[in-house]
């Protein structure tokens, strides 16, 4: 299973690196790269898929528990809500953007960990726990959500950088606006199980662990975002600006944190 999982995930960084470079074709004005980067992108979370598999069985249980693991899934999961995305809406320029942060994540994994796929370890005791699937799922959808609504923000800026109303502009800033409710929604769910799971962990619901310090501040940004966003009618391109800080915020929870800033969540 080893050498599968190898092989699965060296096809899947090809393929989301091609998909990548079609989808950001297709945006610059080539219609017909749009299906060629489908395709690619459709055979890259096939791979992914099959890539996740193959761990769990070597390891004899589901891939959340890990640092690669985890974006092994967080990368699935970017892919997946992307395409069900595409197949529900009009947006398809958005794909070269939201298959960079997918594609650079498995690049992470090719360069800081490239052992860690065949690499197999004891759980640590507080992992040992039905919470962890609970929790670390809800944190691959609400993450996947955000990078999706980043995506769909860095579009948003770069397609519309000039003064003026211009066609499809309100429709993709209400997108993005659905995308982070849900998101937001995700991670209140992710930040409430891991409160739970410490509890049962640690003894405490909340220990102000720098990985719990930055999931409430990312919280805040897209609580902020959503507030202003509905109650003061806040749009355009500070809001786009503000849901690309609030996933950089994302990815400092995961990066910053575990590589950065020691705590009980270092390991993870």
């Amino acid at each position: 299973m080893g050498s599968l999982q190898q092989i699965a995930l060296a096809a899947t960084f090809v393929c989301y690196f091609l998909g990548m470079i079609l989808y950001f074709w297709y945006a610059t004005g080539r219609q017909m790269a749009w299906k060629a980067g489908r395709i690619a992108t459709g055979l890259g979370w096939t791979t992914n898929t099959v890539a996740l598999i193959a761990r769990s069985v070597l390891t004899g249980r589901l891939p959340l528990a890990t640092g690669y693991e985890f974006l092994l899934a967080f990368a699935w999961g970017i892919v997946l809500f992307y395409l069900i995305f595409e197949l529900r809406t009009a947006v398809k320029a958005a794909g070269g953007f939201v298959l960079a942060f997918a594609w650079g994540l498995l690049a992470f994994i090719w360069v800081v960990m490239p052992e860690q796929p065949n690499a197999v370890a004891p759980l640590m005791p507080a992992l040992k726990s039905g919470w962890l699937t609970v929790h670390v799922l809800t944190a691959v959808v609400a993450y996947s959500a955000f990078a999706l609504a980043c995506g769909l923000s860095v579009l948003y800026l770069w397609r519309y950088r000039d003064d003026g109303v211009k066609e499809g502009e309100a429709l993709l800033d209400e997108l993005i606006y659905k995308v982070v409710a849900f998101g937001f929604m995700m991670l209140s769910l992710t930040i409430v199980t891991g409160a739970v799971w410490a509890e049962k962990a640690w003894g405490s619901y909340w220990s102000w662990d720098p990985k719990e310090t930055w999931s409430l501040v990312t919280w805040i940004i897209f609580g902020i975002y959503l507030h202003i966003r509905k109650y003061r009618n806040w749009r355009g391109r500070p809001a786009a600006i503000l849901v690309v800080v609030g996933f950089l915020a994302v990815l400092f929870t995961f990066f910053g944190v575990n590589y950065l800033l020691p705590g009980m969540h270092s390991y993870a």
